[in-house]
């Protein structure tokens, strides 16, 4: 063999193997949450759990491991395989959000039905969708992408899709979720092409439901109303939103060190799980949080560079869809942390704890991965 033929294979090889800095910028979010975790949980972690200050990270771990498992499963499925089971994924995903309803089942915290118990452990469904969802309206949007323009056969059956999945976790008192994923579907759906005219009409229709819902559930409207004026019920509604200002404002320019924050140690509610970013901006200060954002803005750039990339239409609306619902949980839980929006309950990806989101996220950053080897593999020359 030719020297110039051998370099020519092993270019090609190198080309069509998996984004290493998406691989990098997955792994060091995993690891700087889980480090995020161990710091923000070890006092709540002390005074509810026996005195055991590992209870939140240890249990995050294992999860993680498991995700971890599943990210290079998702890195090498064939796409072919994974579209084959699509239907059978949104059925069994929209089954196992009714099975929050059903008695022994499903677990209620809160006066709200997310969960479901699954040896000794819950898992929340509605991760599954931000997953699930995506993956269906890529697989159907490709599929119909000659007749998007015919409305009972390419738009009305994915459209019915995003309203039963909408109706389930909002049943579940998961309003937010509920409207993050029909927000993110909105996306994918302009993405295909669909006519601007079903745009209009969704907004018709979601804009005043969506109020409605908002104004008729008392806590979400002591949410609304804290925001709008942060005076009101300063110690009700508005204490977890104006505890987590300050407590990022106490980080800084350089922050205090990791494990030296004193503000989550009280001051913040559950500052563990959806307020977990207070935590991190105060011991890393803006220092941090600049690195926080270049780390994911990479994450961005490189995953919609392979949806770019991708040589149907499947991978670069699944790549898109799938980026775009990591970066949106991602920048709405800062807004909330920061007092920019109400509270939402929605997460931080890789950060906040629940071993459902972390698991979901990092299947969910192996397909855009997945996508980023398939579109290398498309740009690799015949080698004769």
């Amino acid at each position: 063999m030719s020297q110039a033929r051998q370099f020519m294979i092993e270019r090609a090889v190198h080309r069509a193997s998996p984004d290493h800095i998406l691989i990098l910028c997955t792994f060091l979010l995993t690891g700087l949450g889980l480090v995020t975790l161990y710091s923000a949980s070890y006092a709540t972690s002390v005074r509810y759990f026996g005195g055991d200050g590992f209870y939140f990270v240890v249990r995050q771990s294992i999860l993680g491991v498991v995700g971890v498992g599943l990210f290079f499963v998702a890195v090498y499925i064939p796409l072919g395989l994974l579209r084959r089971l699509v239907p059978f994924l949104a059925l069994g995903t929209a089954l196992l959000c009714l099975l929050t309803f059903v008695p022994g089942i499903g677990v209620t915290k809160n006066g709200a039905s997310r969960w479901i118990g699954i040896l000794g452990s819950t898992y929340q469904p509605s991760e599954l969708v931000k997953l699930a969802l995506p993956l269906y309206l890529a697989h159907i949007f490709d599929k119909k992408k000659d007749r998007l323009d015919a409305f009972t056969s390419a738009v009305l059956p994915p459209t019915m899709m995003t309203g039963l999945f909408f109706l389930l976790i909002y049943m579940e008192n998961n309003f937010s979720t509920a409207f993050f994923i029909a927000v993110n579907a909105l996306v994918i759906f302009f993405l295909a092409g669909i006519q601007i005219r079903y745009f209009i009409a969704a907004l018709v229709i979601l804009v005043p439901v969506s109020a409605l819902l908002v104004l008729t559930k008392a806590h979400r409207l002591a949410r609304l109303t804290s925001f709008l004026d942060p005076n009101w019920e300063p110690l009700g509604a508005g204490y977890q939103v104006r505890a987590s200002v300050l407590t990022v404002a106490s980080g800084g320019f350089w922050g205090k060190g990791i494990g030296q924050g004193t503000r989550k140690l009280a001051s913040v509610p559950e500052i563990q799980s959806d307020f977990i970013f207070a935590a991190y901006a105060e011991e890393l200060g803006f220092l941090g949080v600049l690195f926080f954002y270049a780390v994911f803005a990479v994450f961005a750039v490189r995953g919609y560079r392979a949806a770019l990339r991708s040589p149907d239409m499947f991978g670069r609306l699944l790549a898109s869809g799938m980026v775009t619902v990591i970066i949106s949980q991602a920048l709405v839980n800062i807004a909330v942390t920061a007092g920019a929006l109400p509270a939402t309950g929605i997460p931080l990806p890789f950060f906040s704890a629940g071993g459902s989101a972390l698991v979901t996220i990092l299947v969910t950053a192996g397909l855009v991965v997945n996508i980023s080897r398939q579109a290398s593999k498309s740009e690799v020359p015949h080698v004769n």
